[in-house]
Order: structure tokens, then C-alpha cells, then sequence
């Protein structure tokens, strides 16, 4: 019988779902990934099918199996994590009751300007440490509650993206503390909130809040079901992540310590955190920005996001490969780079301008503007 020495990761990212396998020192084993899908609305819509995203997250494990020798037998545990806020509704027998919001959809726009003009908008922000903008579910809803009540009242849970996937995996519906805390809650209980609910308006459906589960602490094992299809051993203990970009920082360092932790990830989005005790965070008088706990008692972290970096870097490659061509340059993409550092540098100020807000979701750090 083989030996429990492996550990599996599984990512839902906007780009990728992607399964990992560690030694349980650390070492990366192997690794495969499945491209992630998702619709744009010309009316700001950015959603996701629930049910696709399972059958990709299987294929990335099947993926795995292929290049992991007896993985079943040697996995040890499970954990997941996933792209943060968006609202992934579940209703009646664990069935999705319509595509996912993504972070990306800008339809809360206005709900946003109006809930953060609100009487109790500075109230939330100091609870959640976070400035309200249109990736969030708690704006997602809100939005929802008034415009298309009927998507909440089929619900019976609202899920982020990786506890989609661990309501899959282990039949529980629930939410971690990290996205529960900055949504709903405080970020220094790691509990929902009472104020930022009802700032929020949605005192009415306070019932469709998950139950807040800490992966370091508590496990659930994988469901027969989930086994079949996944080809893992059913009871493999299954732990639900933390939100992605602070799993990131774990991985990279930013877990306190002396000295001053910090890093950026340049990613789908971009992202800017640094590691502090939760007594030490400052609110800034702007309200925005997100304060997100770590999987370590009394330590979080403070974020700042911008909406699109590897966006603008594609379509500034993009842009770059369409003029080689029209200089007869087929083959230019081989020293493009090259090529836009010596336009830039050659370039007086001021020649070149960017405008780097290209998400229809506008920006939300450091400003929050939909319209950006």
C-alpha cells in the first residue's frame, strides 16, 4: 500500500483551473491545468457556469492522475482555493440556480454608488476593511434584491467559487473567514456582522449566508460521489482555503514576522498586500481597499487591487504584434518586447500616454470608480 505523501492544491482561477501536487515537504510533483470559460455581457455582465467549473476542476484532477503514479493512494488531503468575491447561488438538491457572477461583472455599478452614500457606508467599511465596489458579492446581491429578486429567492446558499467546488467535493455549504470577514463580517471577529449586513440591505437574506468554516482547523472528507468522478479515495480529508490572493502570500512570505512583509502579484488582477496584526491595520478616510485575514490567529493582510494587470499586458501585446504587422514585421513578435522597451525609452515625455483602466468593471483601488 502506497504511503500518504502527497498533498493536492486545486487553484480556480479567471484564467485557469489548475491541480497541483506537493510532497509534504513542499516539493511540486506535478502539476495540470484546464482553461477557464466565461461569458461578457454588452450590458456589463461577466458570468461563469457552475456546473462547467466542476467538470473542469475534475478534468485538471483526472489531468493530475495522468502524471501522478498511484495519486489516490498517496494523497493525503485536499485543499482548495479559487478567484475571490463574484456570487455563486445554489439552490434546492446542491442545483445552481443561474450562471455565477464573476468579480468581473460590472452590473452592481449603481448600487455601489448608492450603498456607499449610505448611512451606514462608513459603518461597513470600518467592519469589513474593505471599500464596497461591483466585484462583490454583498454589491452582487444587493443589486440582485432589487433588480431580479427572483435569482435570491430560488437560492438557498450563496457561494464563493471554492466553496462551490468544496460543496462538490464534500457536500457541506460553506465559506471560509477570510471572504466571509471582508463581505459580510469583521476582520477582527472573522465573523459576519450584524451592521454590515444591514448596511448592505440584506438583513432579509442573512438566511443565504453560509456556515464560516476554517480549513485550518476543520476538514470534511471527500463524498463517495466526488471520488467516483475525480478518482480520488472517498474520505480524503478536504480542506477549504483561504481566498486565493492571501493563499498567494502565504506561499510567497507575507506572514508576518519581523520586518515589513509585503508583495505584489501581477496577475488577472493586480495585487498589493502587506502582512500586519489585525490591531495594527489603517482605515483610510478614502474607503477603499480590502482587508483580508490570514490563515494565522490575529495577522491579516492589507490589499489594494487593480482591476486588470496581465489584461493590459496582452492587449498592449496585442496592439504591439497588429502594428509589426503593418510594417511588414510577420515575425516581429519574437523581439516585441524588445521593440516596446526601446519605443518607450526613446519616447519624451508625456508622447505616450496609457490609460490602464480597461475592465468594464472600471477600477476599485486605490479609488473605487466604476466608470473608470
Amino acid at each position: 500500500m502506497a504511503a500518504a505523501d502527497v498533498i493536492i492544491g486545486i487553484d480556480s482561477g479567471t484564467s485557469i483551473i489548475k491541480a497541483v501536487a506537493f510532497e509534504l515537504n513542499g516539493r511540486q510533483v506535478a502539476s495540470a491545468s484546464v482553461p477557464n470559460r466565461y461569458a461578457s455581457g454588452a450590458d456589463g455582465s461577466a458570468t461563469q457556469s457552475l456546473a462547467q467549473t466542476w467538470r473542469d476542476c475534475v478534468a485538471a484532477l483526472r489531468g493530475l492522475d495522468d502524471k501522478v503514479e498511484n495519486l489516490a493512494a498517496r494523497t493525503a488531503a485536499l485543499a482548495v482555493t479559487a478567484q475571490g468575491d463574484g456570487t455563486w447561488l445554489v439552490g434546492r438538491q446542491d442545483e445552481p440556480v443561474a450562471d455565477a457572477w464573476l468579480w468581473l461583472d460590472a452590473r452592481a455599478a449603481p448600487t455601489v454608488e448608492r450603498l456607499a452614500a449610505g448611512p451606514l457606508g462608513r459603518a461597513r467599511f470600518e467592519a469589513t476593511g474593505t471599500g464596497l465596489n461591483t466585484c462583490q458579492q454583498g454589491s452582487q446581491m444587493a443589486h440582485m434584491d432589487r433588480h431580479a429578486p427572483e435569482l435570491l429567492d430560488q437560492a438557498e446558499v450563496a457561494l464563493h467559487c471554492k466553496d462551490w467546488l468544496y460543496l462538490n467535493l464534500t457536500g457541506m455549504r460553506a465559506t471560509d473567514p477570510s471572504e466571509s470577514s471582508f463581505t459580510f463580517g469583521n476582520f477582527r471577529t472573522r465573523r459576519y456582522d450584524d451592521t454590515v449586513i444591514e448596511a448592505l440591505g440584506l438583513s432579509g437574506r442573512r438566511k443565504l449566508l453560509p456556515e464560516i468554516v476554517d480549513g485550518t482547523m476543520v476538514t470534511h472528507p471527500l463524498t463517495a460521489a466526488a471520488a467516483a468522478e475525480t478518482g480520488l479515495k472517498a474520505g480524503t480529508p478536504i480542506s477549504l482555503g483561504y481566498v486565493d490572493m492571501v493563499m498567494t502570500a502565504l506561499g510567497a512570505g507575507v506572514c508576518g514576522g519581523e520586518g515589513d512583509v509585503a508583495c505584489s502579484i501581477v496577475g488577472s488582477t493586480g495585487v498589493h498586500m502587506r502582512a500586519m496584526p489585525t490591531g495594527s491595520v489603517h482605515l483610510n478616510k478614502e474607503g477603499s481597499g480590502y482587508v483580508i485575514t490570514l490563515p494565522v490567529p490575529d495577522l491579516v493582510t492589507q490589499v489594494q487591487t487593480n482591476m486588470a494587470t496581465t489584461l493590459n499586458i496582452d492587449w498592449v501585446l496585442g496592439l504591439a504584434a497588429d502594428v509589426l504587422k503593418e510594417f511588414g514585421h510577420e515575425d516581429g513578435h519574437r523581439d516585441m518586447v524588445a521593440r516596446i522597451d526601446r519605443w518607450l525609452g526613446d519616447s519624451p515625455p508625456g508622447q505616450i500616454v496609457y490609460h490602464p483602466y480597461i475592465s468594464e468593471a472600471g477600477e476599485r483601488g486605490p479609488f473605487v470608480n466604476a466608470n473608470a
